[in-house]
C-alpha cells in the first residue's frame, strides 16, 4: 500500500493537470472567430481589380481601332472593284469630287443596266456617310493625277483616315497631293494625325 504522501502528490498532479486543461479551454473559448476580410486586405484586392481592369480595357480599345482599320481597307478593296466593273461598262471612272457622287455612280444601272454595288460602304464611325472629317473621300481624276469634272475620267482616288500607324498598309499606298482629294493624302511616312489610307487603280 502507497504511503499517504505519495498518494497526496498524485492527487496534486491530477488537480494542476485539470486546472491546466480548464484555463487552455477558457483561452480557446474566449478567443473571438475570426470572419471576413480587413479594410486592407478588400483595398488591396479592389486596387488589384482596378489595374487589371485598365489593362484589359486598354486593350480591347487598341484591338478595336484595328479592327475598324481593316475593315477600311476591305471597303477600299470593295469600291476599287466596284470602280473596275464600272469602267468596263462606261469606259470612264465615275465622275466627282464627293463619296455621294461615287455611290450614285455605283449604285445606280450603271454596269450592263444593273448596280456595281448593291451599297457603298462608309466609314465604321460615320453611320450617316457625311465625308466630313475623318470619313471616306473620293474624286475623280485625269491620267495626270488633276482633278477630272467630265468623262471621260481615266483615274481615281479614295482615301480613308486610320486610327493605327500600320507601317504595312501605310506604306503601301498613295501619299501626298492628290487632285480633289479633301486634306491630301498624307506625308511619307504618315504621321499621327494624318494616318490617311489612299489607293488609285
Amino acid at each position: 500500500m502507497r504511503p499517504a504522501c505519495g498518494r497526496r502528490v498524485d492527487s496534486l498532479n491530477l488537480t494542476i493537470k485539470k486546472i491546466k486543461n480548464m484555463f487552455k479551454t477558457n483561452k480557446k473559448a474566449r478567443m473571438p472567430a475570426r470572419h471576413g476580410f480587413t479594410l486592407i486586405e478588400l483595398l488591396v484586392v479592389i486596387a488589384i481589380i482596378g489595374i487589371l481592369a485598365s489593362i484589359v480595357l486598354a486593350s480591347l480599345n487598341s484591338a478595336r481601332r484595328k479592327s475598324r482599320d481593316s475593315r477600311r481597307v476591305a471597303d477600299m478593296g470593295q469600291v476599287r472593284l466596284a470602280q473596275e466593273l464600272y469602267f468596263d461598262s462606261n469606259r470612264t471612272y465615275v465622275v466627282g469630287a464627293t463619296w455621294a457622287a461615287l455611290t450614285t455612280g455605283l449604285t445606280g444601272n450603271n454596269c450592263s443596266a444593273a448596280a456595281c454595288m448593291v451599297s457603298v460602304p462608309v466609314d465604321p464611325l460615320d453611320t450617316a456617310g457625311s465625308e466630313a472629317g475623318d470619313d471616306y473621300h473620293y474624286a475623280s481624276t485625269d491620267a495626270a493625277g488633276a482633278a477630272c469634272a467630265a468623262a471621260p475620267c481615266t483615274s481615281y482616288v479614295v482615301k480613308a483616315t486610320l486610327e493605327e500607324n500600320n507601317l504595312t498598309l501605310l506604306g503601301n499606298d498613295v501619299d501626298g497631293a492628290q487632285g480633289g482629294i479633301t486634306g491630301g493624302c498624307g506625308a511619307t511616312p504618315e504621321v499621327a494625325g494624318g494616318l490617311y489610307y489612299c489607293i488609285k487603280p
